[in-house]
């Protein structure tokens, strides 16, 4: 049973998660474009350089991580190895990364949770996935975090070649990947997992509005809001 669950959730459900995440965005952009936007609350509370900090330490932490984790996983170790980068040295440097970034995005999503559960006006205009979706990521940096504290227990690099043998497996379609992860901790599983959500859930959340940077959202008309 181990196996097949092991199976399914690191085999077969990101090919599921991916499909909702490509099909579910352009159907999102062709049927309800009046929703492809970042829905903004901020006009809901008064100017805060608190507020400012946090958006803009959320924002840059999850865009680096973002990044991060993509070049992380996918570049072969042939190309690392050529530069005379290690196992053990990608490691440490992927640890220091991301905890760096992980902390600058927990610090700015914490205290946008915060104002989403706890300030009237914005709890009041906020729908139920806007409040789950930044759930969701707060509670995957949190479990992406502890996976570096995990990581100190065994730096020699060899779970991060199995956690990128297996993301390089999965989008070059080859068969096998779930076995590359079977036998690694439950952290890791864990935070591939709410990764997988969070992909499976982007096109139902206001997340999209990625979609439009840069090509759209960096060269549109300044919006004009007038206080009275």
């Amino acid at each position: 049973m181990d196996h097949f669950i092991n199976q399914f959730v690191f085999g077969v459900y990101p090919y599921v998660a991916g499909t909702v995440f490509i099909f579910g965005s352009l159907l999102r952009f062709e049927r309800g474009q009046y929703t492809w936007r970042a829905m903004s609350s901020q006009m809901l509370t008064p100017r805060s350089a608190t507020f400012q900090r946090a958006s803009v330490a959320f924002h840059v932490g999850i865009l680096l991580l973002f990044f991060g984790h993509l070049v992380g996983l996918l570049t072969p170790s042939w190309i690392y190895e050529s530069l005379g980068l290690t196992a053990a040295a990608k490691q440490m440097a992927a640890m220091l990364a991301g905890g760096l970034f992980g902390f600058l995005c927990l610090y700015g999503i914490t205290y946008l949770l915060w104002r989403r559960l706890f300030v009237p006006a914005v709890r009041a205009n906020s729908a139920a996935m806007d409040t789950f979706i930044i759930s969701l990521i707060c509670l995957q940096l949190m479990t992406g975090l502890g996976t570096i504290v995990e990581s100190t227990g065994h730096l020699d690099g060899h779970t991060m070649q199995l956690l990128a043998h297996w993301a390089q497996h999965i989008v070059t379609f080859r068969s096998g990947a779930h076995e590359f992860i079977q036998d690694v901790s439950w952290s890791y599983k864990t935070h591939i997992l709410l990764g997988m959500v969070m992909f499976t859930a982007f096109p139902f959340s206001r997340l999209v509005h990625v979609w439009s940077w840069p090509w759209a959202y960096a060269r549109r008309h300044y919006q004009i809001v007038r206080q009275h």
